[in-house]
């Protein structure tokens, strides 16, 4: 039995356009991005257009495809309001190729900096850096994404997003996309920035990174394999909150072997944390590794913090596991527009904006909650006065961090 014939977006299943007005003047100096290829001066669809479709695709669960996205630029409603024309097939899978990713990076940046700090620990206060979370993740990706390498065979195929978000703000200030197999610590040292306090699993414990970033004017807290090889030259003395928060070792060290001690240029300081390991009944770990130890280690250049505030530091790294989870809600768990290296970062940024925005709305980090409220408000489910009912009751965000 066929399957019955999808009908077509209609103006009212659609709400919520006023929100995108913040971005509109910034989305203007956008407007003749990719131009120069046109010769013939008859391009119809523009690269701040292009984004404001974006961002109404990942708002609107009703739009579900470049073809949803095509329908919606029919209607008068949205080209009225948006200010967007209507956008054929052939138009919006261009887009992908012709505007270049990168001019979004700025937008981000602009967004970033209208967002104040969400509720914190005040022992994060008043530090002398950005406290930068650094992780990567697979993304499901087409088939036909010739360019990402496959994970288990040639039709399931993934890319990997390797995002920074600031801490303070609970938002994502940065992303590149590679394909699945490329390496995370080569990748974070290509885009280092001064001034940042990066914090980091194991996985990018690696000397030459380390050295990198101290060279790049920021620091780290990173934790290292419980295997990590160094030598004591001070061990300094617990005080009562170190204890209380299960530091078991405070010392200034020489990291590394005698044939790799050469590659980082100064003593850095190891704080050992009590843990408890999670442990198949097989001795292995949830995650099918080696058997974890019942303490872990984290290195910091960072010899002037608290040994409490270095653990608290390292703590606050899974809020980007749970970013992730939400971010993937957003970008992953939907269709992907484009194959199109260019076009994934191009939904993939306008992902990040529309992250920026769920925080400038709500005052508060995106959370999934919030962003289905937002769906069914953008679709319209919700009515504004529902809406704001539901983002006066979210939780102080400490509290909100306890539960998740």
């Amino acid at each position: 039995m066929a399957g019955k014939k999808r009908d077509k977006i209609q103006s009212e299943q659609l709400e919520g356009f006023k929100y995108f007005k913040v971005l509109s003047g910034m989305l203007e100096t956008l407007h003749e991005a990719g131009c120069r290829r046109d010769r013939a001066h008859n391009r119809i669809l523009h690269m701040d257009q292009y984004i404001t479709l974006l961002l109404m695709y990942m708002f609107n669960p009703i739009c579900s495809s470049l073809r949803a996205i095509q329908e919606a630029s029919d209607l008068k409603k949205v080209q009225r309001v948006l200010k967007v024309p209507r956008a054929a097939l052939g138009s919006l899978s261009e887009a992908a190729r012709v505007f270049d990713s990168d001019l979004l990076v700025g937008i981000i940046g602009q967004l970033v900096e209208q967002l104040k700090p969400i509720r914190h620990d005040a022992k994060l206060s008043d530090f002398d850096q950005i406290i930068t979370l650094v992780d990567g993740s697979w993304l499901p990706a087409i088939a036909k994404t010739t360019w990402a390498l496959f994970r288990k065979d040639d039709t399931h195929r993934a890319i990997k997003a390797h995002m920074h978000v600031e801490l303070l703000k609970g938002v994502p200030v940065a992303a590149t996309i590679t394909d699945a197999n490329s390496s995370e610590h080569t990748v974070l040292t290509e885009h280092l920035e001064a001034g940042r306090l990066y914090v980091l699993d194991r996985g990018y414990a690696r000397y030459d990174l380390l050295e990198a970033i101290l060279n790049a004017k920021s620091s780290f807290v990173c934790r290292l394999q419980d295997n990590a090889v160094f030598e004591v030259i001070e061990e300094r003395q617990l005080d009562d909150e170190a204890l209380n928060a299960g530091v078991v070792r405070d010392a200034v060290v020489g990291l590394g072997c005698k044939a790799t001690r050469g590659k980082l240029s100064r003593p850095l300081r190891i704080v050992e944390i009590e843990c408890t390991p999670h442990r198949k009944p097989s001795g292995k770990t949830a995650r099918g590794g080696p058997e974890q130890g019942d303490t872990i280690l984290i290195v910091t250049d960072r010899l002037d913090l608290p040994a409490d505030v270095v653990g608290l530091l390292y703590r606050c790294r899974w809020q980007i596991e749970i970013f992730f989870r939400f971010f993937k809600h957003v970008l992953g768990c939907r269709h992907l527009l484009s194959t199109d290296k260019n076009g994934i970062e191009l939904e993939t940024y306008a992902a990040i904006i529309a992250c920026l925005l769920i925080a400038l709305w709500t005052g508060r980090k995106p959370t999934l909650s919030t962003y289905r409220m937002l769906c069914w408000y953008f679709s319209g489910w919700a009515d504004e006065e529902e809406l704001m009912r539901h983002i006066s009751k979210l939780p102080p965000q400490d509290a909100a961090e306890k539960l998740a």
